[in-house]
């Protein structure tokens, strides 16, 4: 059984960073997809960046330049780096993962992903 457990949340100002870290445990497959989602209260949940296992990422058009998802597959870890953060990034961040390598186009699709986690929750404040 797949669990994701996400941490590295907290408070910030703006113009600081964080960075998210979530764990895959019970994700022995070698061809998968790994994303970030955020909900902020009032919203919809959306797709904030993605990989695949060939190394394809991408990025939601609000986050591209500021955020960087990575991969330490020896910890079975994805992260998010979250830098110049404003107060529109506030929300609760969720890890997910599928079993296949998602074309870029679908990557921060959650209509893909089957495997979630908990979320941890990012304030930034003005």
């Amino acid at each position: 059984q797949v669990q994701l457990v996400e941490s590295g949340g907290g408070s910030v100002q703006s113009g600081g960073s964080l960075r998210l870290s979530c764990v895959a445990s019970g994700y022995t497959r070698s061809a998968y997809s790994l994303a970030w989602f955020r909900q902020a209260p009032g919203k919809e949940r959306e797709g904030v960046a993605g990989l695949n296992s060939f190394g394809v990422t991408t990025y939601a058009r609000p986050v591209k330049g500021r955020f960087t998802i990575s991969l330490d597959s020896a910890k079975n870890t994805v992260y998010l780096q979250m830098n110049s953060l404003t107060p529109e990034d506030t929300a609760m961040y969720f890890c997910a993962a599928a079993g296949k390598p998602l074309r870029v186009y679908f990557l921060i699709s959650q209509n893909e992903y089957g495997d979630w986690g908990q979320g941890t929750q990012v304030t930034v404040s003005p």
